[in-house]
């Protein structure tokens, strides 16, 4: 079943300061901020939702299909859909913009100032839904104005699709937050995005979760929660070989729904297949630099649970 996965492709540039922030902002001067920091280690990875989502169902064996969209600075990028054999039919070069990017930097407490730079995201909206000939679909961060158009190209073409907005909550108020969800087949959100649903748009989960086909709340180490056909699944946190990196966990999660959905799979499965994919992804620096194969997320998920998932 072919996957479409809008959202953002993006750089992520990764710096460590090898010391405090607090050692170098004094509270009394913070009207005055200026500061410069020595970051001698630095990485720049391949991120984005859509193409961390695409790249961890690829591993599973899916048939994921980008519709994103990337800069001027976006060749190394699509180089690499190239090569992973990700199609990128729907992967729009817009002129005059850089690609989405992130710019991270980490001290020695793990505190973090991030800078992000929407860059071609912004013109998301270009791309059209109906285009794709997809079966299955999710709306995760991009473009605000983009989000808006693919959830209601998706609901017009009677595509079923996850709205997964993330850190693009925000953007979006109660009544906005409420059409995403009248028009999504299935929703899911981590448990601070899923609070500030619940303030902005006045609705608990329980009646959230009964205008769709499921909604999921993650919860980082203590696990996940499907609430589906007016039943409450717990799903486990899996334990990882080692926590390395939490950058692109969601979106590994993401992957498992979206693999399970496709399948058919039971919501008890799909969750843990979830979690299994975020378990392997969190061992591993970066958003896609876990390379499992289909048989050893197979194994992990049986080492896990005593079955099998496919």
């Amino acid at each position: 079943m072919t996957t479409l996965i809008c959202g953002s492709l993006a750089f992520d540039n990764i710096m460590v300061f090898p010391d405090r922030f607090k050692n170098h902002i004094l509270p009394e001067q913070i009207h005055i901020l200026n500061v410069a920091f020595l970051v001698p280690e630095m990485r720049r990875e391949f991120g984005g939702c859509a193409g961390n989502i695409a790249y961890n169902l690829m591993l599973l064996g899916g048939e994921p299909m980008i519709m994103a969209t990337v800069g001027d600075d976006g060749s190394p990028y699509l180089e690499r859909l190239d090569k992973l054999g990700l199609p990128r039919t729907h992967v729009r070069q817009v002129s005059g913009s850089f690609t989405a990017q992130a710019f991270i930097t980490t001290d020695l407490d793990d505190n973090q100032i991030t800078a992000f730079h929407p860059g071609a995201m912004s013109f998301s909206h270009l791309n059209k839904v109906e285009k794709a000939n997809a079966k299955l679909g999710i709306v995760a961060p991009d473009g605000r104005e983009g989000m808006m158009q693919h959830a209601r190209d998706f609901a017009d073409g009677g595509v079923p699709f996850i709205f997964d907005p993330g850190q693009g909550l925000p953007m979006f108020n109660g009544d906005e937050l409420l059409d995403f969800i009248e028009l999504a087949d299935y929703a899911c959100f981590n448990d601070y995005e899923a609070k500030l649903l619940c303030d902005r748009t006045g609705r608990s989960l329980e009646q959230l979760a009964g205008k769709l086909k499921a909604l999921v709340v993650t919860r980082g180490g203590e696990g996940s929660e499907i609430y589906a056909d007016g039943v409450h699944h717990d799903i486990p946190c899996v334990v990882a070989d080692e926590v390395l990196d939490p950058t692109g966990c969601g979106d590994a999660y993401r992957s498992g729904l979206l693999y399970g959905i496709a399948n058919g799979f039971d919501w008890l499965t799909t969750g843990r297949l979830a979690a299994v994919m975020g378990a392997i992804k969190i061992a591993h620096r970066g958003g896609q630099n876990h390379q499992p194969s289909r048989e050893e997320i197979a194994e992990r998920f049986h080492k896990s649970f005593g079955v099998l998932p496919w």
